[in-house]
């Protein structure tokens, strides 16, 4: 009898798409070295033409198949991280398509964590091109329902590993210019990165402005868009003494508000619908989209969200919820 993989791998090498779950989110994967293939990804998502993919490789053995050059710095950080949620940005071999790498010299590779993940790109023997198995600029799926409920049949196959761990996209780590540049934060901390490399990433500036402080040839990576893993529903992000005063007001014009805080509910009322977010920054992080999800189909007139803490070990959860509230309440097409 044939095997989810083995239909997977089939379907794959036919150039068609599966949505497969990694550590991180759910990706929408094509084989890499098929640019006809890619491109069902952009129009399964409408995903625009120029935006990068990450290609996700069995092992770190693979890594020479598709850079050009493998810094010493990348070899250490793949001992260290992979399997796991850290994209290397590194100078792409000349077979690398541009329908993977947006028309850049750089390329994104990581080896996932996720069992599933793991066995199906072993028996692939290849790089699989995905991003989020989502519509392009909204919330990032963490389990095959969400895959289903976004795609549809545009989706051949949904392999199903069960709700995703990490819950937010991978560390992006720019290693293409010689010095390591944070591209966008995820479970891997830039901590984490110095403790390998015996020095601090820099940071990059958000990719809608000008370049600050690091040059002007920062790639273009997956995530990096000022608006992006958005609800429909508007997202609002308000202190947490700001929070009941937002809320107040919103009853007081008749709203609808659904609110997401790590306090128990405040206030009962048949406008309020509350859902009590986890206090620390792995569980946040892995509830985030599912809890988004849940707010967003409620039909409320705003989402309100009581802002985390500053700091390092919250960076990733603040970028995401930021770019969440700049690209909320617009259409599909962004």
């Amino acid at each position: 009898m044939v095997t989810e993989i083995e239909r997977a791998v089939a379907l794959l090498k036919r150039g068609e798409l599966v949505a497969f779950p990694t550590e991180t989110v759910y990706g929408l994967g094509a084989d890499a070295a098929n640019p006809a293939a890619v491109a069902k990804i952009f129009a399964a998502k409408g995903r625009p033409a120029d935006h990068p993919l990450i290609v996700h490789l069995p092992s770190a053995a693979h890594l020479a198949r598709w850079a050009r050059e493998v810094p010493a710095e990348a070899e250490r950080l793949a001992a260290a991280f992979w399997p796991g949620p850290l994209t290397l940005i590194l100078k792409r071999r000349p077979q690398v398509s541009d329908a993977v790498t947006g028309g850049q010299d750089t390329v994104g590779l990581r080896v996932p964590s996720h069992p599933l993940a793991l066995e199906l790109l072993a028996a692939f023997n290849g790089g699989i091109a995905a991003p989020s198995a989502n519509r392009f600029g909204r919330i990032s799926p963490t389990t095959a329902a969400h895959v289903r409920e976004e795609l549809g049949e545009r989706v051949p196959l949904v392999l199903d590993g069960g709700a995703c761990p990490v819950g937010i996209e991978s560390t992006i780590l720019d290693l293409s210019r010689g010095t390591p540049v944070l591209l966008r934060p995820g479970a891997i901390g830039a901590a984490d990165i110095a403790r390998v490399l015996g020095r601090a990433p820099e940071t990059a500036a958000p990719q809608a402005e000008a370049p600050r402080g690091i040059g002007s040839e920062t790639p273009r990576v997956s995530g990096s868009l000022d608006a992006h893993y958005a609800p429909r529903t508007p997202l609002q992000l308000v202190s947490s003494d700001g929070l009941l005063f937002a809320l107040r007001n919103a009853l007081v014009a008749g709203e609808k508000v659904a609110v997401l805080a790590p306090t128990a509910q405040a206030i009962s009322h048949d406008l309020v619908a509350w859902k009590q977010s986890p206090s620390e920054p792995a569980g946040f992080a892995h509830d985030l989209y599912a809890s988004l999800r849940e707010l967003d189909a409620l039909g409320c007139a705003r989402i309100l969200v009581q802002q985390p803490p500053a700091g390092e070990a919250w960076l990733a959860v603040n970028d995401r919820l930021r770019r969440a509230a700049a690209g909320s309440g617009e259409d599909d097409e962004t």
